[in-house]
């Protein structure tokens, strides 16, 4: 697989994860989801799920097996966020590493393939799904009021490395904003 492959989505979705529905979800016929915690579901610095984020995670329960993988190493941050979305949960997964997400996948007895990995990041989550031949989702970071005016320096870094490489992640070319039934 080469680098172009390797850091290219399979769906750019408009706005945050709170957009991925249940509709989507079956579109893909996806079984599980492996979730991003850090500004995928909460913002950077929050220390549980907001009330939108737990009627989510009951909406999509009832369509797919869910599964917290996160980079942070913060047992009491993570396991909080865990707990108050009843999710169970890796910490510390190191991606682009595949060992933890590989082990969601394990534990919620499915093939790769009908898991999405759903994240902010084209060089953790994206590359880490795509290695594992996941459907992979890149969702638009979930950030606090006042951090939301500043730009994401990171991800714009990020999509103009992956677009130098070959891989077309410029939102503005590739969003996901419905499902157009025929």
């Amino acid at each position: 697989m080469n680098w172009n492959e390797l850091l290219q989505p399979d769906l750019i979705l408009e706005a945050s994860i709170l957009n991925l529905t249940p509709d989507i979800v079956q579109q893909y016929e996806l079984k599980g989801l492996v979730l991003d915690v850090d500004e995928t579901l909460v913002p950077f610095n929050a220390v549980d799920a907001s009330s939108e984020l737990q009627d989510w995670v009951k909406q999509m329960r009832e369509v797919v097996s869910l599964w917290l993988v996160s980079n942070n190493i913060s047992e009491v941050r993570i396991g909080n966020i865990a707990r108050s979305l009843d999710l169970p949960y890796y910490l510390g997964a190191a991606k682009p590493s595949r060992r933890k997400i590989r082990a969601a996948v394990e534990q919620m007895n499915l093939p790769a393939n009908e898991v999405g990995m759903v994240g902010d990041r084209l060089f953790t989550d994206v590359l880490a799904g795509n290695r594992l031949d996941m459907f992979t989702i890149l969702v638009e970071p979930i950030v606090h009021a006042d951090v939301a005016m500043r730009s994401h320096p990171i991800r714009n870094f990020e999509v103009w490395i992956s677009e130098i490489l070959g891989a077309t992640i410029n939102p503005k070319k590739q969003r996901f904003t419905k499902i157009h039934k025929d």
